[in-house]
């Protein structure tokens, strides 16, 4: 059995397929098959450097036609969350089985932002937060867990995540699981690169090339990427998408 992920441009070009045949997944760029043979999967970028395309905000502020200011605009080629009015930023598609590689720093005062990932169900936690596993990017705690609507377990899970009976993925419950690490963060005003991999009902996570999280038996293996407008303002100079290493590394 073959199963076909496409990565399309805005153009709706095909860009890239991904074959999966066999439990083997092969990269094949439409142009060459030379990122294959070489072993170093070729990246696809989320944002282009000049609009969303290929993205859609869900700001409930903005629910009957109210007009706001926007939480997200292009700004000196990158994606800037204002952080306000709170929302989500979404991809049109959805992926499975893949590398994300995060750049970002706080554009002014640290605060709350998050990545998104196998997100689903809009609003389906506070009537805000799309059914999700978030890795977090709060100053300090980043590379958290959180739970909205899906689950994901880890190692440690007590001391993680806290007593057992209080565990859940909705409104009050312990939603939030730990990082790995303190101090993987650089400096306010400092870039940080984030690596998240999905390969099936795992998530890897690493901040700056250290591991910060590690998840397995997620309940959810695919789904849109949203990154978050929840309070301070962020810059995104990269959001590209690969296909996976071979084992759970770090990429590139």
């Amino acid at each position: 059995m073959v199963i076909y992920h496409g990565f399309m441009n805005n153009n709706n070009s095909l860009l890239m397929v991904l074959l999966v045949t066999s439990g083997c997944l092969l990269l094949c760029s439409c142009e060459s098959l030379t990122a294959r043979n070489s072993g170093a999967p070729e990246s696809i970028p989320l944002f282009n450097g000049e609009d969303l395309g290929g993205w859609y905000a869900d700001v409930p502020a903005a629910d009957g036609g109210k007009e706001v200011a926007p939480s997200f605009v292009v700004r000196d080629g990158m994606l800037v969350s204002l952080g306000k009015p709170q929302g989500h930023l979404i991809t049109e598609q959805s992926f499975s089985d893949y590398q994300l590689v995060v750049e970002y720093r706080w554009a002014g005062k640290p605060g709350n932002c998050g990545i998104l990932v196998h997100a689903s169900t809009p609003r389906r936690l506070y009537k805000m937060f799309p059914q999700s596993i978030e890795c977090q990017l709060y100053a300090g705690n980043a590379g958290d867990f959180w739970c909205i609507g899906e689950d994901i377990h880890v190692d440690d899970m007590l001391a993680r995540r806290g007593p057992a009976e209080k565990w859940g993925v909705d409104e009050g419950k312990s939603r939030r699981i730990l990082n790995l690490t303190d101090g993987s963060e650089n400096p306010v005003g400092e870039w940080n690169r984030m690596v998240i991999q999905c390969r099936a009902d795992t998530i890897h996570v690493w901040l700056n090339s250290e591991l910060v999280n590690f998840g397995f038996n997620c309940t959810a293996s695919s789904g849109q990427i949203a990154i978050q407008a929840e309070g301070a303002p962020v810059e995104f100079r990269r959001v590209d998408l690969s296909a996976l290493p071979t084992d759970a590394t770090e990429g590139h």
